[in-house]
């Protein structure tokens, strides 16, 4: 575990002031960590890593089953109050990134703001 542990703190080394604000991107050489952020909000910023390696999320799919329904909601449900914290919190990406309907198309908060609410789309 102590191994695991290393390979983090060496894969950890990021620049904060090379990343964007609020632009997800995933993290395949990181050991237990799938994507990382540099949260902004507030004139704070802060390196968020989230979302287990190798475990897709469930987003929303037309004719789904009842099993990646209810995972999804179960996710949504556990984590309602970190995801209500915003931004600077793990829970907040991880929803939007990885169980949202367009977590293939990482968006900026401003065209997100243009489209439809994820369940309201058709594929």
């Amino acid at each position: 575990m102590a191994d695991k542990h290393k390979k983090a703190a060496t894969a950890a080394k990021l620049h904060k002031d090379s990343m964007p604000c609020n632009k997800p991107k995933k993290t395949p050489g990181h050991p237990t960590k799938s994507h990382v952020v540099k949260a902004c909000e507030g004139g704070e910023e802060k390196i968020i890593r989230f979302g287990q390696q190798g475990v897709s999320g469930s987003p929303k799919k037309e004719g789904e089953s009842e099993s990646y329904r209810k995972r999804r909601e179960s996710f949504k449900a556990r984590h309602s109050k970190n995801i209500a914290k915003g931004k600077m919190s793990a829970a907040y990406w991880a929803d939007r990134v990885k169980w949202m309907i367009l977590s293939g198309i990482i968006l900026s908060d401003g065209l997100m703001q243009c489209l439809p609410h994820p369940g309201t789309m058709s594929m």
